[in-house]
């Protein structure tokens, strides 16, 4: 049905196969956010969770939030809330069939906000596909080369790569742009080949050439 309503009021390029339902909903920024977990070990082998929200137009990380140890719907909650502490909530959230995000205290939370859950096709990773893809490339670009020893060192870390992540590095699918040009931020300033100089990002895993 909802492919139906998209081929009538939304045509699709000759060449493709028209916009996902999640892509439709989020073309206004900051209405659809998709939020998942990961899970990730210190140097001293003790498991930390992470919840990552990111807003689906922009492709930008709205936040993270980390905690040592298992989740339970409190906790859930309550890294969540500071994730959006003095942000304004989305219309929408999209989240995946996980069992955490099925407890009774997570769906109050989301009442309260006034926040809309939007839940993926089980089984269907594609349907969640643009936060599934961040946080692999978190893992792969980033934690997969970095050790870290606590939740402070781990907040950190993730801080870094989020500047990174929504400052500095282009993405292709938005046309060569950074999530914070597409967010309406000021753009940064191309350097030229004979002016330039080496900019270090994410603890020095990365360098990016600068204007000088």
């Amino acid at each position: 049905m909802v492919r139906r309503v998209l081929a009538k009021h939304c045509r699709p390029e000759d060449d493709g196969n028209g916009p996902s339902w999640l892509t439709f909903l989020g073309h206004m920024k900051d209405s659809l956010w998709s939020v998942d977990l990961f899970r990730c070990e210190s140097i001293t082998l003790k498991s930390h969770w992470t919840l990552l929200v990111m807003d689906q137009f922009t492709r930008r990380r709205i936040g993270f939030a980390v905690h040592a140890g298992n989740v339970n719907g409190m906790i859930l909650c309550q890294m969540f809330n500071k994730v959006v502490a003095g942000r304004s909530p989305p219309r929408y959230l999209s989240s995946d069939n996980d069992p955490l995000f099925e407890y009774h205290r997570w769906q109050a939370n989301l009442r309260v906000l006034e926040v809309d859950e939007i839940k993926t096709v089980p089984g269907v990773p594609v349907s969640h596909a643009f936060v599934e893809r961040l946080i692999g490339t978190i893992l792969r670009e980033f934690l997969d080369h970095m050790l870290f020893w606590n939740t402070l060192d781990l907040e950190r870390k993730l801080g870094e790569f989020q500047y990174y992540y929504n400052q500095e590095r282009v993405h292709a699918s938005l046309g060569g742009d950074t999530p914070a040009e597409v967010a309406g931020e000021p753009e940064t300033q191309c350097a030229k080949i004979d002016d330039f100089r080496w900019q270090s990002h994410c603890l020095g895993l990365v360098q990016l050439p600068l204007a000088a």
